[in-house]
């Protein structure tokens, strides 16, 4: 009674492999469209066909501002944990693995070169590194931006990408608020521009700082900008939020930001705002020493 038994057998494995190695391909989450890497990186992250911009890091963000040969700087500075923080792991553990991670100290680099010929310090905040929060470091090193901006009579430019302040350092992450702020005010004083490029996310505590103090501030469309998150607000006053709220399309309608700029054309923006503003490219002579006359040395 045996004709009636299936034999089974194993599933053969393909006579030859796939000649078509992983990673060649990324799927947009807004048009479901397979987009060729090569394709995405040519177009600086962002999709050919619905133009979704995805995340760039930090170092990606200042290759795409800055001329060729820009510097970096305040590179080595790194959070000391000043609170000894521990919640569900210890902060030091925390901070350890995002070095490990993402090759920075902290969650921004800040770097100073040409845009289009045009002196600039540029930072830009690395979202891989805890969220892009800001702590003492972010602080110390977008101050410390500001003030060779203004030591070396070039724009600012800080590209914000961040969940807000990091909570592990506390009241002193709040202090970089300030800090930052006194900073631009010197800046401002100095009449430097200060240029604020928006990012999805930008909230919290950066939202509410120096986000949102710029000469011009540009953000990339639909960046989600605000200070509280679309959920808490909803259950905080409880009511549902119009459509597209904190995006940066709904920022720009009611006056909080200036332009929204597709990041295929940030640096030429940019540089336009800059020339606008007053920024020339940076004189190779030195300028001429006043020799004084008889009559300005007796006054």
């Amino acid at each position: 009674m045996a004709w009636f038994k299936k034999a089974r057998r194993p599933i053969a494995a393909p006579e030859q492999a796939s000649r078509v190695p992983e990673g060649l391909w990324v799927k947009c989450p807004s048009c479901n469209k397979a987009i060729y890497n090569k394709d995405l990186l040519a177009s600086l992250s962002v999709c050919p066909r619905c133009a979704h911009h995805f995340r760039l890091s930090a170092a990606d963000r200042l290759r795409m501002l800055l001329d060729g040969g820009w510097t970096e700087h305040d590179a080595g500075l790194r959070s000391t944990d000043p609170l000894t923080f521990t919640d569900t792991k210890a902060y030091r553990d925390r901070l350890s693995k995002a070095i490990a991670a993402t090759g920075l100290n902290d969650a921004i680099i800040v770097g100073s070169g040409t845009i289009e010929g045009l002196p600039a310090v540029v930072a830009a905040m690395e979202y891989s590194f805890i969220g892009g929060s800001m702590g003492v470091v972010v602080g110390e090193k977008i101050t410390r931006a500001a003030e060779r901006a203004c030591a070396e009579r070039a724009a600012l430019i800080v590209v914000s990408c961040s969940g807000g302040a990091r909570m592990m350092e506390g009241t002193l992450s709040l202090m970089q608020m300030a800090k930052i702020s006194a900073a631009l005010g010197r800046l401002d004083r100095a009449g430097l521009p200060y240029l604020s490029i928006l990012t999805d996310p930008t909230t919290g505590g950066v939202a509410a700082s120096f986000a949102m103090l710029g000469d011009l501030n540009i953000a990339e469309p639909k960046a989600l900008i605000g200070f509280a998150g679309p959920r808490v607000i909803e259950q905080t006053i409880r009511q549902k939020l119009p459509e597209g709220f904190q995006r940066s399309e709904f920022l720009l309608e009611k006056g909080f930001i200036d332009l929204i700029v597709d990041r295929r054309e940030l640096k030429a923006t940019v540089a336009r705002s800059l020339r606008l503003l007053g920024v020339g490219p940076r004189s190779t002579t030195p300028p001429a020493t006043a020799v004084p006359t008889g009559d300005e040395s007796d006054a």
